[in-house]
């Protein structure tokens, strides 16, 4: 399992990367062998939540500068994978929202490393509840996207017969995938992680999970409490460099 070491004046943090994820853990060792991340800052922290880094535009980024829409000039495939989630100290790939990326495609070079909050069993409970309306809500918009053509030629003929009822199939469609996949639900692993540990279980399935932190996690802990200006950014730069220890 490749390792990388972040290094930052509040001290070092060594992430582990995940070999179900290739694709993010061979884009994260290339791009730290390459140097890209060295200079760049963690630019967005938001305390009980996450800190984030990796925009190529942060380096020597003049004070009070907003960051955060840089890029390395690609996207990765999002790699969700049962049993990689968002518990404290999760190394995840940010990415561009929903309505401009629909197939969650992660930044080529942004991460962020979880800290999140811990929950009680009531509060996990309501979550999956959202959780479960969000995946329905999000499997009904790609089995429309799929059928858009469809559906258009049917809203220009007027159909509306035939809207019913591909949309009560589709309805059915939906709550057949969410169950068989299990979408909006946690596991007994998830739960428990959530209610120790801590995390953003409401960013499962939504954002890759590729590493965790191995070592430092006090470090972590100091970044998320620095005080930030209104865009999240840190008033005093946290700079970071890399580097490929495994």
């Amino acid at each position: 399992m490749s390792k990388v070491k972040i290094i930052t004046d509040l001290g070092d943090i060594v992430v582990k990367l995940y070999d179900e994820t290739p694709l993010h853990r061979d884009n994260f060792i290339k791009l730290a062998k390459e140097g890209f991340y060295d200079g760049t800052l963690f630019h967005r922290v938001i305390k009980d939540f996450m800190i984030q880094g990796g925009d190529p535009e942060s380096k020597g980024a003049t004070k009070g500068k907003q960051l955060g829409s840089g890029d390395a000039g690609y996207t990765l495939p999002a790699e969700f994978k049962t049993g990689l989630f968002h518990k404290r100290g999760a190394l995840a790939a940010a990415r561009q929202g929903d309505n401009v990326n629909p197939e969650r495609r992660s930044s080529g070079c942004q991460f962020y490393i979880v800290w999140g909050q811990t929950y009680k069993e009531g509060q996990l409970g309501q979550l999956e509840k959202q959780m479960k309306m969000q995946a329905m809500q999000s499997v009904f918009n790609q089995l429309c996207s799929d059928r858009r053509d469809l559906i258009m030629a049917m809203r220009r003929n007027r159909d509306n017969a035939a809207l019913q009822k591909l949309q009560d199939e589709l309805n059915e469609l939906t709550q057949q995938i969410v169950k068989d996949q299990n979408l909006g639900q946690l596991s007994a692993e998830q739960k428990e992680a959530y209610t120790t540990l801590g995390g953003t279980p409401f960013l499962d399935d939504q954002y890759t999970v590729f590493g965790e932190v191995e070592q430092g996690l006090e470090i972590v802990a100091k970044i998320q409490e620095v005080t930030t200006d209104r865009s999240d950014r840190p008033l005093k730069d946290i700079s970071m460099k890399m580097e490929v220890i495994d």
